[in-house]
């Protein structure tokens, strides 16, 4: 007897499993919190530079003080980052005629003034993270993108060691202490610190409760759990634009941000450890407890006297021989053959630009018609559909051409926005909200469709491969902005190649649909010259600990 048939007598989809993945919402909801905070916590408002000595102007209008000592461009407006070495007083008779003398623009000398209009404070006003600091500011976000990729390593190899719910409770209480933390931060440096230390804690939020879910429940039900926590991706991404709008203070937006933690903590009283996990590292005990817990709550009364620890030892001794059997091979596997070669280089080129693109998009959210926050708020009710779509055309269409083409028009739309001129602000709000449709049903998909590329040997580090890629594109993605120093449409040009680019390697993939997972490297190499084939049944093993989500 195998898990799978175990569960079915404790019952594999019922109140227990409702349960549990509604504990595993919160997490999901959090997650957004931090992975799209910079939006807000670093927003750089309309700003100058400061004037000294304005007492001496005190017989003229602010108009004509920000005359004779900014200079403005073609457009007529004042420039963000220059100043006159001195008073061009000669602007007051005639503010067409250039300055006097080319020289006397300067970068700003005495700090900034900004519009507190929409922010009272972010990093970049509280430590005058523009001009020629702007890469500071837009680093904060790789910073904390670094602390993922780190988290990633950390938990993945933890949580298998010590179970799915201890790290997950690890991470939360990490998540809480580094949060708040930061959100006293008096530095850039110290900011730059806790921020990375808060997303290698959060990370475990987003590595283990997918796997967790989907280890409660049966075969057939593991695409619809781990879409139905996404969920609440997106709901939490809705909600950051409420928190965001009525906390305009980057200190106590952190601190709310952070808060959700507590009760997160509080829920892990009542949320049951993998009793998958629990077999393959022989705790037979706790395992039976958990099913026993499992079966009550779906009102199997019959559970008791058809499992008992000795079936359990013997699916445990099973699990452990599968484990093993997977276990000496390495990262280099994933390139042993032709066929894993070109799934290894096309699903790694696939999440870098999944990844590259949702932050490129997620995280330029102004330019478009809309205000920012209406547009992060619509932003993430956009997930919602695109989601229901993936649901509806994946099994219909077939994952290659799906994750090619969601991908692709993800781009597209990017594309259509750079040639679209601002004065079309409605159109471009369309555009730009069905590009973030695409882009968020692009990582949808390819987390559906990579683990059934991989065979069961290499499935776990197959992943661990991809997520890894993918988190390097999300640490790349911020930094793209910069880029407008350089030309102004270049970030956005950049954006678009990459999403096209890289959704264009998943015609190379072989196509999955109703193909049985593959368990050998034999069975995929089977699938490069598309023999439609059934492969052999499916297997036990513990899902593999990779990023559920962003």
């Amino acid at each position: 007897m195998n898990f799978e048939d175990i569960l079915q007598e404790a019952g594999s989809f019922g109140r227990f499993q409702y349960f549990t993945l509604s504990l595993l919402c919160l997490p999901r909801f959090i997650l957004p919190f931090h992975f799209l905070l910079h939006n807000f916590l670093a927003a750089i408002p309309p700003h100058r530079c400061a004037i000294p000595h304005q007492d001496q102007f005190a017989n003229l209008t602010e108009e004509e003080v920000l005359l004779i000592n900014i200079p403005r461009d073609f457009e007529g407006t004042f420039s963000s980052c220059e100043m006159f070495s001195e008073p061009q007083f000669h602007l007051l008779l005639n503010s067409t005629e250039v300055p006097s003398n080319s020289s006397s623009v300067q970068r700003c000398q005495y700090g900034w003034v900004y519009d507190q209009s929409q922010f009272t404070s972010t990093i970049a006003t509280q430590w005058d993270l523009v001009c020629d600091q702007r890469s500071l500011n837009q680093a904060t976000a790789t910073f904390f993108f670094i602390g993922v990729t780190l988290g990633a390593v950390i938990f993945g190899y933890l949580s298998d060691r010590f179970g799915r719910k201890t790290m997950l409770l690890v991470s939360f209480v990490c998540t809480l202490v580094f949060g708040l933390v930061s959100s006293a931060s008096v530095t850039y440096s110290m900011l730059a610190v806790t921020r990375t230390l808060t997303g290698i804690a959060i990370c475990g939020l987003s590595l283990i409760v997918a796997p967790l879910g989907m280890e409660w429940v049966d075969t057939q039900h593991r695409s619809y759990s781990g879409i139905i926590t996404s969920f609440f991706w997106s709901v939490g991404n809705m909600f950051l634009a409420l928190v965001a709008y009525l906390v305009r203070d980057w200190h106590w937006l952190l601190l709310v941000a952070t808060l959700p933690c507590v009760l997160g903590i509080i829920s892990m009283w009542w949320l049951a450890e993998s009793a998958r996990w629990l077999l393959v590292k022989g705790k037979l005990k706790r395992a039976h407890i958990n099913l026993q817990w499992c079966a009550k709550m779906n009102g199997r009364k019959d559970f008791g006297a058809k499992i008992n620890l000795e079936i359990l030892s013997i699916t445990a001794a099973a699990t452990a021989a599968m484990e093993k059997s997977g276990g000496d091979s390495s990262y280099i596997s994933l390139f042993r053959t032709l066929m894993l070669r070109r799934i290894s280089l096309c699903t790694g080129a696939l999440w870098f630009g999944v990844a590259f693109s949702y932050y490129g998009m997620s995280m330029n959210i102004t330019g478009f018609g809309l205000g920012m926050y209406m547009t992060q708020f619509v932003f993430g009710v956009i997930e919602i559909p695109a989601k229901f779509i993936v649901l509806f055309v994946v099994n219909r269409v077939g994952r290659k051409q799906c994750q090619a083409w969601t991908l692709i028009l993800a781009g597209l739309c990017i594309g259509a926005n750079i040639v679209l001129p601002t004065s079309l602000g409605t159109l471009r709000s369309v555009i730009a909200i069905t590009g973030k449709g695409f882009s968020e049903a692009a990582f949808t998909m390819v987390f559906l469709y990579t683990p059934e590329l991989y065979p069961t040997v290499l499935r776990q580090k197959g992943l661990g491969y991809c997520s890894f890629v993918a988190r390097l594109g999300g640490s790349m993605a911020p930094l793209v902005f910069l880029l407008d120093a350089v030309w102004k449409l270049l970030p956005q040009v950049t954006y678009c190649a990459m999403a096209v680019l890289c959704g264009s390697a998943a015609f190379l993939l072989p196509e999955t649909l109703n193909i049985r997972l593959p368990e050998t490297i034999e069975d995929t190499e089977k699938q490069s010259s598309k023999e439609k084939k059934q492969l052999p049944g499916d297997v036990l093993e513990v899902m593999p600990l990779h990023s559920s989500q962003k």
